[in-house]
């Protein structure tokens, strides 16, 4: 069962668009460490709707497991990039939304 791990952000906002690169670079890379992860995408988003609560950014990694997922959420490499976007969000945590799917 594939599973799309859906990380949504509400940046400071005073993070700069080179810190969001950044951030994002290091989000893509876990990519090459981390086994199970078939997909990572980064960006902004781009709903007309209004209904973002201030989440303007986000990312979605896509594993080829449940169990792919559970190794990456324990994963130093992992861990220590959320900890960098964790410093970067508007309240530390409560600046990160995730919703997980099966598909």
């Amino acid at each position: 069962m594939t599973i799309l791990h859906c990380v949504f952000l509400r940046f400071k906002s005073a993070t700069t668009t080179s810190e969001k690169q950044a951030i994002y670079e290091a989000i893509t890379a876990l990519k090459d460490v981390i086994p199970g992860i078939s997909d990572i995408r980064c960006g902004q988003n781009v709903s007309s709707e209004g209904l973002n609560g201030g989440f303007l950014d986000g990312f979605i990694v896509t594993f080829e497991s449940t169990e792919a997922r559970d190794d990456y959420l324990v994963h130093p490499d992992h861990v220590d990039v959320g900890e960098r976007l964790a410093g970067l969000t508007d309240g530390g945590l409560a600046g990160i939304l995730v919703f997980d799917m099966a598909v």
